[in-house]
């Protein structure tokens, strides 16, 4: 990670979270404009064909497209489609776990906060790898179950079950939440992430860091269990073979 990544940054993005609920324009704009650098750290962006698996309204598709790169979004929800109005254009509906996208055609398969959504993690990560050109870069970036936010709407009450703190959430709000544990959100580790990433053979792992860290504090991804912890945010970028 580049030393671009310091620890104003990582406030900054911490102050923009915590108005995602209430301004998500503004929260999601930020994050495009620092993912859209992050990225380009990995890949040149200027010319490249990207696919955003998940990529909902199309939040990253302005920070992409001024980057350069050639964008195309794609998300399973129909809500999603059109919450903020109007599909952006480039957008096509579709499942992660089966992309409808011709194999080794996109020099860059990105998906953000996606992966802890799906029932079917892996198969979904390896969709990606496969849409992905040889040479072309993936790149994955999860909310890992153990983490602060490992909950979302719910935490930190996971940590007693997910099943327990989307019970308890019911109760106190009187409806279910967004992200519904054993349905729309499920336990998804940085140790199985990094255990499949490693033995796929159709990749080599370029790097994988906590996504919103200063770039000093990357060495927790090497430690286990307290990196379910304090990651907050994972990326695992794979070049494939």
């Amino acid at each position: 990670m580049a030393r671009s990544a310091t620890m104003s940054r990582s406030i900054s993005l911490f102050r923009a979270f915590l108005r995602e609920q209430s301004e998500p324009d503004l929260f999601y704009g930020v994050l495009a404009a620092d993912s859209a650098r992050q990225l380009a750290e990995h890949v040149p962006l200027d010319g490249a064909l990207l696919l955003d698996v998940g990529g909902g309204p199309g939040y990253f598709a302005a920070a992409f497209r001024a980057a350069g790169a050639r964008y195309v979004g794609l998300e399973p929800d129909a809500g999603e489609l059109v919450a903020r109005g109007e599909p952006e254009p480039g957008t096509v509906r579709g499942s992660g776990e089966a992309l409808p996208v011709r194999s080794a055609s996109v020099d860059v398969c990105y998906s953000s906060n996606v992966l802890e959504h799906v029932a079917h993690p892996w198969a979904m990560a390896a969709e990606m790898v496969r849409v992905t050109r040889p040479g072309g870069t993936v790149y994955l970036s999860f909310t890992p179950w153990w983490s602060p936010h490992g909950g979302h709407e719910t935490g930190p009450w996971h940590y007693l079950g997910g099943h327990r703190a989307r019970r308890r959430y019911r109760r106190r709000e009187g409806r279910e939440p967004k992200n519904r544990f054993g349905e729309s959100l499920f336990p998804v580790s940085v140790g199985a992430a990094l255990r499949w990433a490693r033995r796929c053979p159709d990749v080599d792992v370029v790097a994988a860091y906590p996504r919103y860290h200063p770039w000093w504090a990357r060495w927790v991804v090497a430690v286990p269990l307290l990196r379910e912890v304090v990651c907050w945010n994972l990326v695992v970028v794979m070049r494939r073979r």
